[in-house]
């Protein structure tokens, strides 16, 4: 057996629920449709009962212990009904259960230990019908369970246990990675794992898959894979660059030397306070944080408008001169928007370029504005007026710790939350956010693909 094959054998068995386990969820799962059943039956309307999802296809991983049953309505139900009468069949199966929402609400709760999401949802002809997004997941069980044989959902376990271990397995809007769905194609389109990874270590982006060859529509990402089902969407709209490279890396890491490792998720050990001065003293730089009490928001609202606002403010430190070297954003009970600069304090002076001399109209406003000021100029340099001008902000203190921080770009609740309140860490002072966030920074100084 090859280095590589013994490898994934090994892991494929570890990743693989047990027969025990695979009857507990059974067990599971012909309990909630009985619930579910009961409580259809007090309704006024039929609806049809159906399990999707990894678990619902066999490409679950060992301990992976979440069950996604959809009650598909008729779709001339009137929105608000389809909502009524999804969550009152959800608190009848799920009395312990509590409310999200998705596009409309939903109920999730427990079942025999399982992790239960109960959805409703319009039972349409064709996903090109949906009137709720979630309205084509039964499509993609549908499409899937046509086609995956049991070597194809064993390596699509290996895929997903790969993606998690790198740390680019999920479509929530904090990573930004492959979903289950994207990662069932994938192994689909190459038939197996290696052969993904074979294909995946020599990407060149944009990459286009359309299963289907619907052929219709053009998508700007990085990784395009049009939904056999759909072809309006991408199914892979989410997955980051960043984590289309990872996979191409670590594909790549593994061809070339086959291991367990990657299979394996893996945290770092969190930093004190005075490994993260020791790195700031090695690295000579300046870093700043601003730091706030974390907006009440779930991830996939939370992350866009962190990442949102730290673009806004890396942005006006490079415009201001300050050099930003790199940035991260991490958040618990506070959030952080952390920028790592290689400049702490500009001359109080700055260069300001006017127009030439010889289109009159403008360089004679540019003129007259600063002629007599306390500024050096307007003198020529070459053929156009330059004036030096005293600088607003000096400091990258200045300027976060002043209203000039509300002239960025912000997340909405981000920006109603720094109006509340702040704090801003500059320079050694960082160094206190190890004691919440010891672990983000211990990745933040210690990076890797």
């Amino acid at each position: 057996m090859s280095d590589s094959k013994a490898v994934l054998s090994r892991v494929a068995d570890r990743v693989t629920p047990a027969p025990a386990e695979r009857e507990r969820l059974r067990a599971a799962v012909d309990d909630l449709t009985a619930r579910v059943r009961d409580a259809l039956s007090e309704l006024p309307v039929d609806a049809r009962i159906v399990q999707v999802g990894s678990t619902a296809r066999g490409t679950w991983l060992a301990d992976d212990r979440d069950i996604d049953l959809f009650v598909c309505f008729p779709p001339d139900l009137a929105r608000d009904e389809l909502e009524r009468y999804g969550l009152a069949v959800g608190r009848a199966a799920l009395p312990d259960g509590h409310e999200e929402y998705a596009e409309h609400p939903y109920v999730t709760g427990d079942v025999r230990g399982f992790d239960v999401d109960l959805v409703p949802c319009y039972d349409v002809d064709d996903a090109t019908a949906i009137q709720s997004a979630v309205d084509r997941t039964p499509f993609h069980d549908a499409y899937l369970q046509e086609r995956l044989d049991p070597d194809l959902k064993r390596d699509v376990r290996l895929f997903k246990a790969f993606l998690t271990g790198i740390g680019a397995y999920g479509s929530d809007l904090r990573t930004r990675g492959f979903s289950g769905y994207l990662s069932e194609l994938l192994v689909l389109e190459y038939g197996g794992f290696e052969a993904l990874l074979r294909a995946a270590a020599d990407w060149q982006p944009p990459v286009r898959h359309d299963p289907e060859a619907h052929g219709t529509t053009t998508f700007d990402d990085p990784l395009v894979v049009v939904d056999p089902t759909d072809p309006e969407r991408n199914v892979a709209a989410v997955c980051a660059a960043e984590n289309v490279a990872r996979l191409q890396h670590h594909a790549r890491e593994f061809l070339a030397d086959p291991r367990e490792d990657p299979f394996h998720p893996s945290e770092p050990d969190p930093l004190e306070p005075d490994a993260v001065r020791a790195h700031l003293d090695r690295r000579g730089t300046t870093p700043v944080a601003v730091v706030f009490e974390t907006p009440d928001l779930v991830d996939d609202q939370l992350y866009p408008q962190l990442r949102k606002s730290l673009d806004g403010i890396v942005g006006e430190l490079e415009r201001r001169g300050f050099d930003p070297l790199r940035s991260a954003t991490f958040a618990d009970e506070r959030a952080v928007l952390l920028v790592e600069l290689a400049v702490d304090e500009l001359p109080a002076i700055e260069r300001h370029d006017g127009p030439p001399v010889h289109v009159r109209e403008h360089a004679t406003g540019f003129y007259e504005a600063y002629a007599g000021t306390d500024t050096y100029g307007p003198f020529l340099d070459a053929d156009r007026y330059v004036v030096e001008r005293e600088r607003e902000v000096t400091t990258p203190r200045d300027l976060l710790a002043g209203d000039a921080i509300f002239d960025v770009a912000l997340g909405a609740h981000v920006e109603t939350t720094l109006e509340a309140d702040y704090d801003l860490l500059v320079g050694d002072d960082v160094a206190a956010l190890a004691d919440e966030f010891g672990v983000p920074l211990a990745r933040y100084f210690d990076p890797g693909p």
